[in-house]
């Protein structure tokens, strides 16, 4: 239990920390200049050729499209999917035209939304504990319930890479196409291939926070030339090939800019870098809370190689102390000996570093909270959404999510300033 006067007894960063910020090199200014002295600032130019054509050789694919955002990316991906899998929509009702969709639970909500935009349902599958990521045999116990489904939509939490093999066994068996999303995990590997290179499309994020960041922007990524031509065309508004504005279906404002696309190309060759400085932090973390009830967000060492974009940490359920949280606020009573991640977010932000909650699983979600989830043990609506049952999780993910945080990951964080949040953590189990 932490107290006033203990954080009374640290005294706040001056410069705030922050949970993972944007780091720059300089290289990113030049080719920004480059693109207004050469007046290419709208969403053609070098940049944009140089990075489609850099980004698609690091992951390992044939083809990449640049685009406004990772989420434009992913939207753009379950079109053409529901495209592929059920044909060209009759109006503009979206390509998946009520057609279920089988997703990861645990992610942002930009996975999950363009389902949504293409009129689809999404049917949210739980967590397996050993990456955090779609548990494999959930997703087969979704297939025995909804064998129909033609189409999984999975992302990478944290950066680390999820049970890919697995999961595109199930796939192949069931004749289902794969959307990866790689936002958060560009960078990483499983078994020595690129994440972003395992789907039938794949999608990644140059977000603010990202690990590579544009300010904004995304890319998507396929072997297919064909796919790619489409999403670059479905991107510039549809336009075809006229003399005039000729539009015969729907169409974006989804390209990426010239400038944006400066910014990316300037930071592409410290990725490695900004990985090894990540990793270097999830590292000290796990040594310093060695002591602790605690442990960090997990990975497969054998097959896998994350990208380490965000450290997490995960409270025994043994030393969590009482929480509950509302829609928007949560409350906890402390004890010693105990702690939860309210009170350790609350400490963390009083010394001015920033952490954050796990996401919230989807299918807790208000906007989605009548979707069907799924977990290992069937329809995880039948267990009346409660997560511990005789000491094992039901719900994976809501346990985790009421369990954990993300601690503050910025690889221009010094190892001083990561030795005080780590004390505060301490702190908080005194």
């Amino acid at each position: 239990m932490i107290s006033e006067k203990d954080i009374a007894g640290m005294e706040p960063f001056e410069k705030k920390v922050w949970l993972s910020s944007p780091t720059m090199h300089g290289e990113e200014l030049e080719y920004v200049t480059k693109a207004y002295k050469t007046n290419w600032m709208s969403t053609v130019g070098e940049n944009i050729n140089e990075i489609e054509k850099n980004v698609a050789a690091y992951v390992g694919c044939r083809y990449a499209v640049a685009l406004s955002a990772g989420t434009a990316a992913l939207h753009l991906a379950i079109r053409l999917a529901g495209e592929k899998l059920y044909g060209l929509p009759r109006t503009n009702e979206g390509t998946l035209r009520g057609h279920r969709v089988f997703c990861s639970d645990m992610t942002f909500d930009a996975t999950v939304n363009p389902i949504a935009y293409e009129n689809g349902e999404a049917v949210f599958i739980d967590t397996e504990r050993d990456t955090w990521n779609m548990d494999p045999a959930a997703l087969e116990k979704a297939f025995e319930l909804y064998p129909d489904v033609r189409l999984i939509d999975i992302a990478h939490l944290y950066g680390t890479p999820g049970k890919i093999d697995e999961i595109r066994q199930i796939a192949r068996a069931h004749h289902a196409l794969i959307i990866e999303d790689a936002a958060e995990s560009f960078g990483a590997t499983y078994k020595g291939q690129e994440t972003g290179s395992f789907g039938d499309c794949n999608a990644i994020s140059f977000n603010g926070n990202k690990i590579i960041t544009g300010s904004a922007g995304g890319m998507f990524l396929t072997d297919s030339k064909e796919d790619a031509d489409r999403i670059r065309k479905w991107s510039t508004q549809s336009r075809e090939d006229a003399p005039w504005y000729q539009h015969e279906e729907m169409g974006y404002n989804y390209r990426m800019s010239n400038v944006i696309a400066g910014v990316v190309r300037g930071q592409l060759p410290h990725l490695e870098e900004h990985i090894a400085q990540k990793r270097a932090i999830y590292e000290r973390y796990r040594e310093g809370f060695a002591d602790l009830p605690v442990t960090m967000n997990p990975y497969d060492a054998e097959n896998s190689v994350p990208n380490f974009w965000l450290s997490c940490l995960l409270i025994d359920r043994s030393a969590m102390c009482r929480q509950v949280r509302g829609e928007q606020e949560p409350l906890y009573l402390a004890e010693h000996g105990k702690s939860c991640p309210t009170e350790i977010l609350d400490a963390i932000s009083s010394i001015n570093a920033e952490g954050r909650p796990i996401w919230k699983p989807m299918h807790l979600q208000p906007m989605y909270r009548m979707n069907p989830f799924i977990t290992a043990r069937g329809n995880g609506r039948a267990q009346s959404n409660a997560y511990i049952d005789e000491g094992r999780a039901v719900d994976v993910g809501a346990d985790i999510f009421q369990r954990g945080l993300c601690l503050p990951s910025d690889n221009k964080m010094e190892p001083w300033q990561q030795d005080r949040i780590i004390e505060i953590v301490h702190r908080c189990f005194a």
